[in-house]
């Protein structure tokens, strides 16, 4: 007679059936569409330089010829998908693993599943639309359709918040924390608005609604382009599902000069905090001026998951996680 399974197990388990539930409606998405799957290098000779992510390393022990001995962990397929927009692969996506040095707790595992795709001549507008879609469909699967709300950055500061993203102060950003207490010294201007919007404009979005925020501060550009409105914008949206930031997405930029100088700005602010710089990934501003007009976007699998779970753990929706690993 075959012992019972004990809870835990069962809770593996279960979560190992949604997550390959999820995944072949994933696929099947796309497959409908035309959006080709592909599978890039999870090693690079660059790193993310991104201030707020810390990147793994790890050393080759093999031939010298064969490369830079320090190799880095991705921390998103972003820019090999790059390389293979430009030499002409066409609508593309991946969906595997990724990795950030010091993201662990109730919320965040330093590995993680990534889906990121790209869609040649859209911008971040249309993309969002279909990025909606999948959510969708996703959550058709345990609990139907949910409301969408769509909105602008700056409007979504000015009506909730009172203050205006673009132009107050960092005393008027700092006040309007209320009674949230951050210690703040080393923070920037974008370092208040990140506060502003995790701590005071994020939890209080209604569970059973996906928020699709466009149109971001031209300093939270990223690998975005900026529209040149009054003031200018990056061409960037989130979408969350409650609480949940679950994509990230860009009208993606195609100027290898603007992209190099956006790593380096990276790069001195690492500086300035005492972190170590990180290696630019040459080959992607090599690649840029020959890639597409596209748009692109990330969405985190283990935060869906959870929505569709219905939990606030992580650990509810991995086989192992970091701790146990």
């Amino acid at each position: 007679m075959n012992a019972p399974t004990p809870p835990d197990d069962a809770r593996r388990i279960a979560a190992l059936r949604a997550r390959a539930s999820l995944y072949a409606l994933v696929r099947a998405f796309f497959a409908a569409r035309g959006v080709l799957e592909v599978e890039t290098p999870i090693l690079g000779e660059a790193g993310n330089t991104e201030p707020n992510i810390e990147s793994f390393s790890t050393l080759f022990s093999g031939p010298v010829d064969a490369g830079l001995r320090e190799r880095w962990l991705r921390t998103s397929p972003e820019f090999p998908l790059k390389r293979l927009l430009a030499a002409g692969i066409g609508d593309c996506y991946e969906l595997g693993r990724v990795f950030r040095n010091g993201e662990a707790g109730r919320r965040h595992n330093p590995e993680f599943t990534m889906l990121e795709w790209y869609r040649v001549a859209w911008d971040h507008r249309r993309l969002a639309e279909e990025t909606i879609e999948l959510v969708q469909a996703a959550l058709a699967t345990t609990q139907g359709s949910v409301e969408v709300v769509r909105c602008s950055y700056r409007d979504l500061f000015v009506q909730r918040l009172g203050v205006d993203p673009f132009t107050a102060s960092i005393d008027a950003l700092q006040a309007a924390l209320g009674d949230v207490r951050i210690d703040g010294e080393g923070l920037a201007r974008d370092d208040w608005l990140d506060l502003l919007l995790t701590h005071r404009l994020q939890p209080s979005f209604p569970r059973d609604r996906i928020t699709v925020v466009n149109d971001f501060p031209p300093s939270q550009a990223a690998l975005a382009k900026i529209r040149d409105d009054d003031p200018p914008v990056a061409e960037r949206f989130e979408l969350y599902l409650g609480p949940y930031e679950l994509a990230n997405g860009y009208h993606e930029l195609t100027d290898a000069a603007e992209q190099r100088a956006r790593f380096e700005r990276d790069n001195a602010r690492r500086r300035e905090r005492g972190q170590r710089e990180i290696p630019v990934d040459e080959r992607l501003l090599a690649a840029l001026p020959s890639m597409p007009a596209c748009a692109g976007v990330a969405l985190g699998i283990e935060r869906l998951l959870m929505c569709l779970a219905r939990t606030d753990a992580i650990a509810d929706v991995l086989a192992f996680p970091f701790a146990d690993a």
